[in-house]
């Protein structure tokens, strides 16, 4: 009895101070200094712990017994949000390895490797299922066989998984599975109308975790008509809020990653409809003043739009300040407002082309009003007597500067192309995309429709 007792006092503190590990090697060896540990949330990566790599790129982290299951992520250099890589904990040591060509591997953890297994697998029947309908399959047999394999993989990973954090990746990753044999049309259609049919937008952990930001980028971005593109976007961007149903923290999330995307490749229709009929209520509710700002700013600066107002100060022959409003101006068909820096090269660039450009045209075609974005008011100043032709206005506090942000300025040199109504026609990227559309805007209309003529 007493024997019986003391084995159990004996083992009873190794119990309490067991831990998990995190461990593995990156390679090559010699490009990897640290290692980062985040443990992922729905909004935010909550740090964990850092550690070193050591000189055979070998590296440990020792987690805490009560470390909570979830996603986690390891960042092992800068940008942190483009040199990452994710992994789920549940209670077990985990050993991986990451290699720059070949990509990441666990070498133990049930948890991770039923997940790529799974993926894997289903990559594998998709590739099956390409390859039949490209080479014009018709065969009921050979069609129903992968339908079978497809329905038995995923019962099969789904039994495996039971107990595991795994389980809701899996069964949330739920194919279309069709029962009999259709064509390739009809098939993709139905995919898309099930997409969401097994996902759970309200799952905390799909929520904490990028599950649900990649299921719906491959959404949205893959079910695409190529001839019109934006309309698709629309139409999937829609269904998705739809499927997110009442969850306004993951709604808020989601839709602002998407109108990113769109707002980074300069999509204004597409990121001003998720703006409009969504993200901006959502961000008011939420009172994230940031966010409206930059979802209006956007709006107001799009093509379409009239390009916020703000004053001029100008100057007469006999050196008379007069001030005026930007939308006050009379004096051209076109305006062109640059926003530019005397300490930005690509400036330094292109402003001294713009300038001679102008000094060939009538002076109704084209007057240009050019915003430094600035802090050191003397040096531009001074610049200014190099550009006569334009209209100057001092951008104070550079990055920090209302007419900036009302543009939606981000980097310099930045143009906006404006008709007589001061209506925004174009942005185009830089000084020579500047120069070639504004010569189709005074090419004649018959030269236009019927291109150039030729020289015999």
């Amino acid at each position: 009895m007493y024997k019986k007792i003391f084995f159990l006092l004996a083992i009873l503190p190794n119990f309490i101070v067991a831990q998990n590990t995190i461990k593995g090697t990156f390679t090559p060896a010699e490009q990897f200094k640290f290692a980062f540990l985040y443990h992922v949330t729905a909004d935010t990566s909550i740090f964990v712990d850092n550690t070193d790599i050591s000189e055979d790129g070998s590296f440990v982290f020792n987690l805490k017994k009560n470390q909570a299951p979830g996603t986690y992520r390891i960042v092992y250099a800068q940008p942190q949000d483009e040199y990452n890589f994710d992994l789920l904990y549940n209670n077990e040591d985990i050993e991986l390895t990451f290699d720059l060509e070949k990509g990441l591997e666990f070498v133990t953890s049930d948890e991770n490797k039923l997940w790529i297994s799974y993926n894997n697998s289903m990559s594998m029947i998709g590739q099956s299922l390409n390859a039949f309908y490209t080479s014009g399959g018709k065969k009921q047999r050979d069609f129903k066989k992968i339908i079978e394999i497809l329905k038995t993989t995923q019962s099969e990973f789904e039994k495996a998984a039971e107990g595991k954090l795994v389980l809701n990746f899996i069964t949330a990753s739920q194919p279309y599975i069709p029962e009999n044999l259709i064509d390739a049309k009809t098939f993709t259609e139905n995919a898309k109308n099930n997409y969401f049919k097994h996902i759970n937008f309200g799952n905390p952990i799909l929520q904490n975790s990028n599950f649900l930001i990649e299921a719906t980028l491959n959404y949205v971005f893959n079910f695409v008509d190529n001839d019109d593109k934006n309309a698709s976007y629309i139409t999937n961007i829609n269904t998705v809020e739809k499927a997110i149903g009442n969850n306004p923290k993951v709604k808020k999330i989601l839709l602002e990653i998407l109108w990113s995307q769109f707002a980074i490749e300069e999509d204004e229709p597409v990121a001003n409809h998720i703006a409009n009929a969504y993200l901006l209520a959502i961000a008011k509710a939420a009172n994230d003043t940031e966010l409206v700002n930059d979802l209006n700013y956007f709006k107001n600066a799009s093509v379409g739009n009239i390009g916020p107002d703000f004053e001029i100060i100008i100057y007469d022959e006999e050196g008379e300040a007069t001030t005026k409003k930007m939308h006050e101006l009379e004096e051209a068909n076109n305006y062109l407002v640059v926003f530019w820096s005397t300490t930005c090269s690509h400036c330094l660039e292109e402003i001294p082309e713009l300038h001679k450009l102008v000094k060939t045209l009538d002076k109704d075609q084209l007057k240009v009003i050019a915003i430094a974005l600035d802090e050191d008011r003397y040096r531009w100043k001074d610049m200014t007597y190099k550009f006569p032709e334009f209209y100057h206005v001092f951008g104070e506090g550079k990055w920090d500067n209302p007419i900036g942000d009302s543009y939606n300025v981000k980097a310099t040199p930045s143009y906006f192309v404006l008709d007589k109504n001061k209506k925004i026609i174009n942005k185009p990227y830089n000084f020579k995309a500047f120069e070639d559309y504004f010569k189709t805007l005074h090419q004649p209309k018959k030269e236009i429709e019927e291109g150039p003529s030729k020289k015999e």
